[in-house]
């Protein structure tokens, strides 16, 4: 099933359509691109082949599906995946190109994936962005997730400690990201 998406504040003609082998490529450079933005998030290399994950990622068992978005000419700008976590769901990743953010592709392969879930049955999606990745997080909180499920903590064992300055409160705690 292929979902078009075309108003006029988004990329024309967008479409989201089951991955196919022939996507390979452009996956694994969107996911290398998603890998470096978040090593840079935290002032960190990213690794010589940022891309290599995406190898791992296609053999994993609980993986239930990916999506594409694709534009007009057929090139994939964005792409989200679901993995099975007992009776809901893991969307992961949700990745779109640097160029086409902002144009609503990440809201359109969340409601592609929602209803996807939906399908099938599952109770609940959770998503994990990056505690300093604003940008999707306010995506994501537009797009209908803003109930806190999980926090994950942290301890930075670089001997300078950086990485993290930043502040945010959490049940009367301060915690840095």
């Amino acid at each position: 099933m292929s979902t078009q998406v075309s108003p006029a504040s988004q990329v024309s003609a967008l479409a989201i359509r089951a991955y196919r082998p022939t996507d390979h490529r452009e996956c694994r450079q969107l996911w290398a691109e998603m890998t470096a933005a978040d090593a840079g998030l935290y002032g960190a290399a990213s690794p010589d082949d940022s891309g290599a994950a995406f190898e791992e990622y296609l053999t994993r068992l609980d993986l239930s599906g990916m999506w594409v978005a694709s534009d007009v000419g057929g090139g994939v700008v964005g792409m989200v995946g679901l993995l099975l976590d007992g009776r809901g769901g893991q969307v992961e990743p949700l990745v779109v190109a640097a160029s086409c953010r902002g144009s609503g592709i990440g809201r359109a392969l969340l409601s592609h994936v929602a209803d996807q879930g939906r399908r099938r049955g599952l109770g609940q999606l959770s998503i994990s962005p990056s505690a300093r990745n604003l940008d999707a997080i306010r995506c994501l909180h537009a797009a209908g997730y803003d109930a806190l499920a999980r926090v994950t903590l942290a301890i930075d064992l670089r001997p300078a400690a950086t990485g993290f300055e930043d502040g945010i409160d959490l049940y009367d705690l301060r915690f840095r990201y």
